[in-house]
């Protein structure tokens, strides 16, 4: 049977000529959450008062994905629209900003302006969660061993977030290297099962390394509210069909590590400073350059999503997404990924041309 899946999508709330960041992230929630097609729990709060998230519901087909990816982004845009400024669907903002922006007024997010305050000054940043579910938390704890080494691809294939303070970092996903600050980030561990993931969470929550299991900012844990696994390392998306291609690669991957650990099948166990070598270099190039291996190998990064593509294979078939996912990897292979997108428009047009294109694809597609 197909598993389930959901996606969150973050997006930045901009003032529409100078596309600097404007805090009315409550009232277009507000707006948003009164169309009589969208509910409100779909529609959150997050962090600084300049971004908003959508959460899509539990989906069977990636068909169910986009349309409800669709739906949420018109109603975030429209209540936008109705107070004066855009939704950005970029992983960083584009332009300088001159003055900080709010800290929503919520206790848990005070409590992290407490604890850390430039990190959350700066954490202007948006990302895409995908949710698969899995059949228990000892099975979502082997997806997670089997999947790290994927981690750095699917970085590199998802970045959108090439600028900061107005001007290119060099980096691809720079929203990846502003999440890795925090103390419980990137890769996660390698766990023995459920019960050592539990024991050493407890741990972290005891020596108050995290105020709660949401500071686990690792870029793949397991949900601690649904049954699911929670695939965190994407930048959010230019267009809705990318987060579609994300969620059946995602979906598929999770099935293909499942099926393997059913089988046997040794689990991959890579040198932790390998795999930071290698999410670093997937978020310095993106689909740009060479990406390291779990052996430490260089590929370029064509043949590394091919790869992909012929691991996952099956499982897209089984799933009915084979088509779909296959033609959208060869359209974002022949486009760019979004960051190279956005360098192109700011090389074209200028700042202009750059917040009009992420504007558009941001409401429209």
């Amino acid at each position: 049977m197909t598993a389930t899946v959901g996606v969150e999508e973050e997006y930045m709330l901009v003032e529409p000529v100078t596309g600097r960041l404007v805090p009315r992230a409550e009232k277009v929630r507000a707006a948003a959450g009164v169309k009589p097609f969208v509910t409100a729990r779909e529609i959150q709060s997050e962090l600084l008062q300049a971004q908003i998230e959508v959460a899509t519901p539990v989906c069977d087909t990636l068909d169910e994905v986009g349309g409800h990816l669709l739906r949420l982004r018109h109603a975030v845009a429209g209540a936008a629209d109705a107070h004066g400024c855009r939704i950005l669907a970029s992983g960083t903002p584009p332009v300088h900003e001159a003055l900080p922006v709010p800290v929503t007024d919520q206790a848990r997010y005070r409590a992290l302006r407490q604890q850390a305050p430039q990190l959350v000054a700066e954490q202007l940043v948006n990302g895409m969660h995908v949710h698969v579910a899995v059949p228990g938390r000892r099975a979502g704890v082997e997806v997670l061993n089997r999947i790290r080494v994927w981690l750095p691809l699917l970085t590199a294939m998802s970045a959108n977030s090439p600028l900061w303070e107005g001007h290119d970092t060099g980096f691809a996903s720079w929203r990846t290297v502003i999440f890795g600050r925090w103390p419980v980030s990137g890769v996660p561990p390698r766990f023995a099962d459920d019960t050592d993931y539990d024991a050493r969470v407890r741990r972290l929550l005891s020596a108050g390394a995290i105020g709660d299991t949401g500071q686990l900012y690792w870029q793949a844990r397991l949900s601690e509210n649904y049954p699911t696994v929670e695939i965190r390392c994407l930048d959010v998306q230019l267009r809705t069909e990318e987060a579609v291609m994300f969620a059946g690669l995602l979906r598929a991957l999770v099935s293909t590590t499942l099926r393997e650990a059913a089988e046997g099948a040794q689990e991959p166990d890579p040198a932790p400073e390998l795999l930071d070598a290698a999410m670093w270099q997937a978020a310095r190039h993106g689909l740009s350059g060479e990406l390291i291996d779990a052996q430490g190998g260089r590929r370029r990064a064509g043949d590394a999503v091919y790869g992909l593509l012929e691991h996952v294979g099956p499982a897209l078939e089984e799933a009915g997404d084979s088509r779909e996912v296959t033609s959208l990897v060869h359209r974002l292979l022949q486009r760019g990924t979004g960051a190279d997108r956005q360098r192109q428009a700011l090389a074209e047009g200028g700042p202009g041309a750059l917040m009009t294109m992420i504007v558009e694809a941001s409401a429209l597609s």
